[in-house]
């Protein structure tokens, strides 16, 4: 699953890649994309089966999204949001 997550801040950004990694996903920072909303403009596309290893979602995370190449499908949103 190709899956982009934006954040409230940058180090959530810097927090989240790094259990992706720890998680054994591909994962890269990058500007978050125009159509999806972020408060800090940074993203983190990553690779990943489930979500299971990540959960429960950390608190910085703004939203995560389904990347299918023609749109995004919405997986997570934080509440607050």
């Amino acid at each position: 699953m190709e899956a982009i997550a934006t954040f409230y801040s940058h180090f959530g950004a810097v927090r989240f890649r790094k259990l992706c990694a720890e998680a054994g996903w591909p994962a890269a920072m990058a500007p978050v994309p125009r159509s999806l909303s972020s408060s800090c403009g940074t993203c983190v596309r990553f690779t990943g089966e489930a979500m299971s290893p990540i959960l429960p979602v950390p608190e910085e995370v703004e939203q995560i999204v389904q990347d299918t190449g023609g749109g995004y499908v919405p997986l997570y949103r934080a509440e607050n949001s």
